[in-house]
């Protein structure tokens, strides 16, 4: 993880090298600042499931999931400042998935990519004075099968392992 500004999504420059694992690094973090959950550093991968301007991200994956004959996935669940949620998924092995934005409708992916990876704001966050949350405290799940193929466009995905 590594700290966001208080009361923002947005990291600052150099965000990268603010990783860290360690509970001291946080403890030593200024009050108030937001966290951030770094995909490739976590190995997870994020839904952003946003719900506003008539788009119901939510509702997108349910549809997803249907199609594809899964469940609702059971996996730690963040609910976000602004209604949203943010699933989190462990990332499979050898398989490189990668952020995108809109790819489905109001579904943002914040995955470990190619590079730095993407991000997510994580609980204990507030933004615009609303916090970020745990609204399902499991363990984080595998990244299903049939959603790791549409994600990286491989039909050849037919297990997940995870370390």
């Amino acid at each position: 993880m590594f700290p966001l500004p208080a009361g923002a999504k947005r990291a600052a420059p150099g965000w990268p090298r603010q990783i860290t694992t360690d509970p001291a690094d946080v403890a030593g973090w200024p009050d108030g600042v937001n966290i951030g959950v770094a995909c490739r550093a976590s190995n997870v991968v994020g839904l952003d499931l946003d719900r506003k301007d008539d788009v119901d991200g939510v509702d997108t994956l349910r549809a997803l999931c249907a199609a594809a004959r899964w469940p609702w996935p059971d996996t730690l669940t963040v609910a976000t400042a602004h209604d949203g949620l943010h699933p989190y998924f462990r990332a499979p092995t050898g398989v490189v998935v990668p952020s995108s934005i809109g790819r489905w409708p109001g579904i943002d992916v914040r995955a470990p990519g190619h590079r730095l990876g993407g991000y997510l704001v994580g609980p204990g966050s507030v933004v615009d004075g609303r916090p970020y949350t745990i609204s399902r405290d499991l363990p984080i799940a595998p990244l299903p099968h049939w959603l790791a193929a549409r994600l990286t466009g491989s039909h050849h995905i037919t297990a997940v392992v995870t370390p």
